[in-house]
């Protein structure tokens, strides 16, 4: 199984990611973290990551999950050796996962090993056995914008900790957490006997086979 998951887009560590998947090909975007947000936003956010990979020698293609089904899921991943799933709203992203039943058939490529899946902030939080704590920085309610379904409690589990992007420390602080959400989630786990890892913006947590280890 190969895993980069990073609090922030590749973090420091744009190079790990390379090494994981080989010779960069085709990578599959998943953009459904952003799928509450109005129309132009989330085509930006979208288009900010075909550029973003591009750049690294990716060709990228949307998997859009707004277009997915259980029938479907399979053939929208096939051909596929990488997916890039990017940040936005936890438990949006959680409830396209189990929907468009993209989130049985990256388990079970995942245990067959032959993609490679990397994910930033909600694309990361997303792996964890848990969302503990994610409210803290993802509004539940925006689940609300594109279904009544209740909002979700657990993620994919394919990892045994929560991970808490966006972490601060004094020689790492975080622009992207000015209100202290990470900290805030981080004590949401602990008060709940949560397993959690911290990540910094420069940090990633890398699965590669039976190696587990934050860069």
């Amino acid at each position: 199984m190969r895993l980069f998951l990073a609090s922030y887009r590749f973090g420091a560590h744009r190079a790990r990611l390379l090494d994981l998947v080989g010779t960069p090909g085709r990578i599959g975007v998943v953009a459904a973290a952003a799928d509450a947000w109005p129309a132009a936003a989330r085509a930006s956010a979208s288009t900010s990551e075909f550029t973003l990979l591009a750049e690294a020698g990716f060709d990228p293609v949307e998997v859009d999950l707004r277009a997915v089904t259980p029938t479907t899921a399979e053939a929208a991943l096939a051909g596929l050796p990488a997916v890039w799933v990017r940040g936005g709203n936890t438990f949006v992203l959680r409830h396209r996962l189990a929907i468009s039943g993209v989130d049985h058939v990256l388990r079970e490529r995942l245990r067959r090993d032959d993609l490679v899946y990397a994910g930033y902030s909600a694309g990361a939080c997303v792996m964890g056995p848990s969302l503990t704590g994610v409210d803290a920085a993802d509004p539940p309610e925006e689940l609300a914008e594109i279904t009544d379904d209740p909002v979700p409690q657990h993620g994919l589990g394919v990892i045994d900790d929560v991970l808490v992007p966006h972490w601060s420390t004094p020689a790492a602080p975080s622009a992207l957490d000015p209100d202290g959400a990470a900290r805030a989630m981080a004590d949401a786990c602990r008060a709940a006997g949560v397993r959690y890892r911290t990540l910094t913006d420069d940090q990633v947590f890398v699965r590669d086979g039976d190696d587990d280890r934050i860069l």
